[in-house]
């Protein structure tokens, strides 16, 4: 399946690991640049993509899913990669905000003028992007 998708967070990285429980299956994704994504998928599907340490896969996350927050802040997101403001494009409720993280990878995020105001978002700022594990869609070459 070759596709295109909606998702502005699309990201190409290497298993690092694979615990899989009676339901649920960890999946940790190393992205070049030393940044890693933890997903939570089903053990079936787990299974199903053959997914194993060292295989190459894909990480596929809706900007919408991908809240911010000041490096400090501590939640139950299992995700949590900082690093510098690199655009933000405010529109007339929501702003689009473009993340450089440390190992080179560009993760986006869309917050309410009102949220990016109120955290204070500015170019070169420093902020944290954090994702539930269980927001992170998996999937990998055939």
């Amino acid at each position: 399946m070759n596709i295109k998708t909606s998702a502005r967070n699309a990201f190409s990285g290497t298993i690092s690991s694979v615990n899989h429980g009676a339901v649920n299956s960890e999946v940790t994704l190393a992205l070049p640049g030393g940044d890693e994504l933890t997903a939570i998928i089903t053990r079936q599907s787990a299974i199903d993509l053959g997914l194993a340490e060292g295989k190459s896969a894909y990480a596929l996350i809706k900007s919408s899913f991908v809240l911010l927050a000041d490096p400090a802040s501590r939640t139950s997101a299992r995700n949590h990669l900082c690093g510098r403001i690199e655009r933000i494009e405010t529109g007339a409720v929501n702003s689009e905000i473009v993340i450089a993280l440390s190992g080179g990878t560009r993760i986006t995020a869309i917050v309410t003028n009102d949220s990016a105001q109120t955290l204070g978002l500015r170019i070169n700022g420093e902020t944290c992007a954090q994702i539930k594990a269980s927001h992170i869609i998996i999937g990998v070459d055939e």
